[in-house]
């Protein structure tokens, strides 16, 4: 199966940005829509955002609608989250995945979630 490796997370103060990185390996990553997932102490994997196998399409929550910005490099196996505008409240380990069933948004049309990293926006 695909693997992939999060990495970009840190500590930032609230107003601040981080870019984060999803290297993917294993398989044919092209053929694959991606998605990012956050997940806050005492809360449910929640959906942050999405984007199509060629780049073209793309999905928010909208909770970091405007803020976040989901973009992927094929040729580099890697998808990315551009975080501005962070706040206390975006606190949680993020994840990425690949898709392989048919709605953007839904934890259950994903598979091979990475290990995460953590982001922590101090207030």
């Amino acid at each position: 199966q695909v693997q992939l490796v999060e990495s970009g997370g840190g500590l930032v103060q609230a107003g601040g940005s981080l870019s984060l990185s999803c290297a993917a390996s294993g398989r044919t990553f092209s053929s694959y829509a991606m998605g990012w997932f956050r997940q806050a102490p005492g809360k449910e994997r929640e959906f942050v955002a999405a984007i199509s196998w060629n780049g073209v399409n793309t999905y928010y929550a909208d909770s970091v609608k405007g803020r976040f910005t989901i973009s992927r490099d094929n040729p580099k196996n890697t998808v990315y989250l551009q975080m501005n505008s962070l706040k206390p409240e975006d606190t949680a380990v993020y994840v990425c995945a690949v898709r392989t069933g048919t709605n953007y948004y839904y934890t259950s049309s994903y598979t091979s979630w990475g290990q995460g990293t953590q982001v922590t926006v101090s207030s």
